[in-house]
């Protein structure tokens, strides 16, 4: 098949958008200041060292970027909050807001090939996410980069592989979302005739990606990581370390059942037309020996350069990890991060709406508006373990009298309206990540300490009021999100999205370890120390009765619950299940968790009371034998089935066609090779 490259490229072969030439674009802390804008000659941004630079910062600006920001209909989507989060379609987070493309076009299973005018459609769409724009750009800029005058060999070579990074990054957020793509290897002057450029196999797309990254990491033009004074303004630029731990991100995809089994996934659903597009055409148990050599090699650098490392608490509170938690993937100078992605400088923003819109302008939140109604469900926060690290167990904790305290706990002292001596009794990453009934709503930056008012998730509530017995809003199912909103405490800070974590990569060589060897032994090791900093015993501890040593299914399971805890609203827990086919929990109805505040009557009897409490009571100069004086500690809970955005998936089943996304019918019928995803 015959591709005219502007079918696929969509951008003039005559000339580059770019940010404005004469104006800088910085990194690190005031990284992307300037938006992209303005259209000149190749010749022109080769022509001087600050034009190239503002290039290649132009191409880092429209990287993915999971947290959606603003209203908008140009590329990327990413960024607009009519689309909807990946994340939403997992078992993790629920959308409650109905004009997204979520809520009206994949819960109610109606999604199509089709697109509309501003060639949006799917979760991801093909041709309004910058994905060939950005590819193209950056074949452009090594094709060129050595013509720019005063400039550096060190640095010349340092933004051809920055541009193989950006590369590879473009085409592992699209593999992951279709599968096998056109593979380009050049910019194109424009003076072909043609260009053969159909959809290629799995197996292809993926050797593209690991072979850009492999000569980076020969290369070694590109540093460990930025510190010192450098890491201001450098910060957010790909590194050595991005780049190996992008390579295990790839291959952990690619290793994974979804492309690498004996079956393709739409075995007995679909015939196909091109099947190794999306399917290596048997299990090649190679691959997950593949990701052990890459995660085995990041951490051996790891372990000879430093810098990267788990945030460590400096003590032994829930406060402390809370903190180590937070720091870790809040801060933007974290050793933790491998790669960053930024879209403004300050959360607060009019540019920002992730954060402005999320939790709004009241300093308690209550301002957030519903376009960010990702409502965490009971199925999410019962992954997360109790504070040791024991598993939670619903019906357990509800025989043992202990849901009242599955959150906090804290003792009624007479004179003190508020629970004293408050103990957090959950894994601490469910508070960073999940509003929860009962947590404190001020946090302090610098030390991670919670204190203030109470958060009240119970019917009637100070702050969810009715929303979770309508199954509607932020609050919904009776949770709110948290996390990279954090609360008041981010008002104004650096905003980021983390694109790889360094826990990421801990727990994918815990999954390479288990698959390729079945080494159940070292790869609790490297889940433990996951765990560990934020206060959680061992896994073989914590579980003795489930044979983790032994029981290799037991164990991915831990691992996977693992990374859906640690690894909120990073792309990570959506892709788990796609990668694993896991129709069982795509099937399976997701709850909410609807919280009743309970009171003594008159008869001594504990009666349901839907009420505020803070806002009524606390300092309004009660009497302390006032039933109300004190804080409630006392509930009735029901888990309830979400009706709100109710999936098709849940009652109807789970179509293998949703493993990977449909590619645009138009771009299908142009005849150039992109032949169509199976169902679709």
């Amino acid at each position: 098949m015959k591709l005219n490259i502007k079918n696929i490229i969509g951008v003039s072969l005559l000339t580059l958008s770019l940010g404005a030439c004469t104006d800088t674009v910085k990194f690190g802390n005031a990284f992307l200041e300037k938006a992209p804008g303005g259209t000149v000659t190749a010749d022109t941004v080769f022509s001087n060292p600050e034009y190239t630079r503002n290039f290649l910062a132009g191409i880092y600006a429209t990287q993915y970027y999971n947290l959606p920001t603003n209203s908008t209909n140009a590329a990327p989507q990413c960024q607009n909050y009519w689309k909807g989060m990946p994340d939403a379609l997992g078992d993790d987070f629920h959308l409650l807001f109905n004009n997204t493309i979520v809520f009206g076009k994949y819960y109610n299973g109606s999604l199509t090939s089709a697109i509309d005018g501003n060639k949006n459609g799917n979760i991801y769409p093909y041709t309004n996410e910058y994905i060939w724009e950005n590819v193209r750009h950056c074949w452009i800029l090594i094709e060129n980069i050595d013509k720019v005058p005063d400039m550096t060999d060190a640095e010349k070579a340092r933004i051809k592989d920055e541009a193989r990074c950006l590369m590879a990054y473009a085409y592992f957020i699209a593999f992951r979302f279709y599968g096998g793509l056109p593979i380009i290897k050049g910019s194109f002057t424009g003076s072909e005739g043609s260009y053969d450029l159909p959809r290629r196999s799995v197996e292809s797309t993926v050797n593209f990606m690991v072979d850009q990254l492999n000569t980076v990491i020969k290369n070694k033009a590109l540093p460990w990581a930025y510190e010192g004074s450098e890491a201001a303004s450098e910060t957010g630029h790909w590194t050595l370390a991005g780049a190996m731990a992008l390579k295990c991100k790839v291959l952990q995809f690619a290793a994974s059942p979804l492309f690498n089994d004996a079956q393709p996934y739409w075995q007995g659903k679909y015939t196909v037309e091109a099947d190794t597009c999306a399917w290596y055409g048997g299990s090649k148990p190679e691959l997950w020996q593949q990701l052990k050599q890459a995660c085995a090699d990041f951490f051996a650098q790891m372990n000879a350069n430093g810098h990267y490392h788990l945030v460590q608490p400096l003590g032994t509170t829930q406060e402390d990890y809370r903190y180590a938690f937070r720091s870790g993937y809040i801060l933007q100078n974290s050793p933790e991060i491998l790669h960053s992605i930024r879209r403004s400088n300050n959360s607060h923003g009019n540019d920002y709406g992730w954060y402005n819109l999320g939790w709004g302008g009241k300093a308690n939140g209550s301002g957030g508006n519903g376009r960010y109604a990702y409502c965490p469900t009971q199925e999410y926060v019962e992954m997360f373990p109790w504070a040791d690290g024991t598993p939670f167990d619903w019906d357990k904790a509800q025989q043992e009298g202990k849901l009242d305290y599955m959150f906090v706990k804290g003792d009624t002292v007479k004179g003190q309206q508020l629970l004293q001596n408050l103990q957090y009794t959950r894994d601490p990453r469910l508070y960073e990540t999940v509003m929860v009934n009962g947590d404190r709503q001020t946090l302090n930056w610098g030390d991670g300490r919670a204190s203030g008012a109470n958060w009240e998730m119970w019917v009637g509530g100070t702050t969810a009021g009715t929303q979770p017995m309508t199954n509607d809003g932020i609050y919904g199912t009776g949770y709110r999100m948290l996390k990279y909103i954090v609360g008041e405490v981010m008002r104004r800070k650096k905003p980021q999205w983390n694109a790889i974590m360094l826990s990421d990569i801990y727990l994918t060589y815990a999954e390479a370890l288990l698959q390729a060897d079945n080494n159940a032994t070292e790869a609790i090791k490297y889940v433990d120390a996951v765990r560990a900093r934020v206060g959680l015993k061992g896994l073989i501890e914590c579980n003795p009765g489930k044979n983790l040593t032994s029981n290799k299914q037991a164990l991915l399971d831990e691992i996977l619950r693992e990374r859906a805890c640690d690894l909120a609203f990073q792309l990570e827990r959506y892709f788990d299940m796609i990668r694993y086919k896991r129709a069982d929990l795509f099937e399976r109805t997701l709850h909410g968790l609807r919280i009743y505040r309970l009171v003594k009557d008159k008869n001594d009897n504990w009666v349901r009371e839907e009420s505020q409490w803070y806002n009524k009571s606390f300092n309004k100069k009660l009497k302390e034998d006032d039933p109300n004086f004190y804080e409630p500690s006392h509930f009735d809970f029901e888990r309830f089935a979400i009706t709100t955005g109710a999936r098709s998936w849940w009652t109807s089943g789970f179509d293998p066609k949703w493993y990977l996304q449909p590619f645009p019918i138009t771009e299908v019928n142009k005849g150039y090779g992109l032949t169509q995803n199976a169902g679709w």
